[in-house]
């Protein structure tokens, strides 16, 4: 089990690319330890303990079981796995939420010959939705919240009015979905167990007040891990280890290109304006991915609120928009049985579809204040 840790790490394609720019840039420039955030390294390390130990205690599968036996129609199955998706997403981040829904969907659509392409699309973007509303959906909102000290009300009252205006976007998708009866789901009763998830569940909110910085977020990662080796050791196994090298990559690489010159100038060029740095931001996510691409502009920017949803909006378009894009290929390419090449091209273009759409939307929040 431990070489397959070592395997998937070494698998990473972000931290493939990570490793090489960082080694690069090593070439130019020392490190300085004061450039790495560790309180964000900390926070996504007890984010990425907790959401395991609930995957573990599969919460949401009985969830998303519990939800299928009352739909009755395919537009309220596809709204039922979005929705949840959306709720996943806020809690457990839209890795975990996709990597678990997807596959329960699939199993449904091919039992009773169901469409596969839009709703799995729509269970994507749900899962990125529901992930920008709170510090932890995304890991890089921990990272804003702790490289800018952003306060608890001023964080909802960025991420409140995005996740309103995209739910009603949403609303109106599903109003297209033709409803076609399907037989309600016989549910095999799963049992929760109540006490490590109440458990993990307090540990949570011990997690959330370390992230804000009310306590130190050592200790909620201490007790997070003394957590998951108390439930089961083998949780810590699955860890995503590879995130939290990317994140020390790109700290050690942008501590690097800080001290070149010609490299600052350049970025300073691109977001010199809340605007600009809106752009900028969902620009590189499409090219970069949004976590590194966050950590880049949070660097040379003060406009706090233009990074936080242009890295939320950058997250969807390309595949390598946001981590949950590519896991949401791979888990069709491994469940789904139509053509994987009809799912890419389809996918891709209600993808930039979302994008434009978005963009749109947050350059009203910005422009208006909201």
């Amino acid at each position: 089990p431990f070489m397959t840790v070592l395997k998937n790490i070494a698998k990473d394609r972000i931290l493939q690319i990570t490793v090489l720019i960082t080694v690069v840039s090593l070439f130019f420039a020392k490190p300085r330890l004061a450039d790495i955030n560790f309180h964000t390294l900390w926070s996504v390390a007890a984010m990425l303990t907790l959401i395991q130990i609930y995957a573990y205690l599969h919460v949401l599968d009985v969830l998303a079981y519990k939800l299928t036996s009352i739909a009755d129609n395919t537009r309220k199955l596809n709204m039922l796995f979005t929705v949840l998706a959306v709720i996943a997403g806020m809690f457990l981040g839209n890795d975990i939420t996709v990597l678990t829904l997807i596959p329960l969907y699939l199993n449904i659509a091919k039992r009773y010959k169901l469409p596969q392409i839009l709703p799995v699309t729509l269970i994507g973007m749900g899962a990125n939705i529901g992930a920008a509303f709170t510090p932890w959906g995304n890991p890089h909102n921990i990272f804003l919240v702790s490289r800018y000290n952003v306060s608890p009300i001023k964080f909802f009252e960025w991420s409140v009015p995005y996740l309103v205006v995209s739910l009603i976007i949403m609303w109106l998708v599903f109003l297209f979905i033709p409803k076609k009866d399907i037989p309600t789901q016989k549910t095999e009763p799963i049992k929760i167990s109540w006490r490590p998830t109440i458990i993990t569940t307090v540990v949570f909110i011990f997690f959330f007040f370390g992230v804000f910085r009310a306590i130190d977020i050592i200790w909620p990662l201490i007790v997070a891990i003394v957590l998951a080796l108390a439930i089961n050791p083998r949780i810590m196994l699955k860890i995503d280890y590879a995130l939290l090298l990317t994140f020390t990559g790109f700290f050690i690489f942008i501590s690097d290109i800080q001290q070149i010159p010609a490299i600052v100038n350049l970025i300073h060029g691109m977001v010199y304006s809340e605007i600009s740095t809106y752009f900028a931001s969902i620009l590189s996510s499409q090219v970069m991915s949004n976590v590194p691409s966050t950590i880049l502009v949070g660097k040379f920017t003060n406009y706090v609120q233009a990074l936080f949803l242009g890295s939320n909006i950058g997250g969807f378009g390309s595949a390598i928009g946001s981590m949950a894009n590519m896991l949401v290929l791979k888990t069709f390419n491994q469940h789904g049985s139509v053509s994987k090449k009809k799912f890419f091209i389809q996918w891709t273009i209600m993808q930039f579809a979302g994008l434009i759409i978005l963009t749109i939307v947050g350059l009203g929040l910005l422009i208006f204040r909201i």
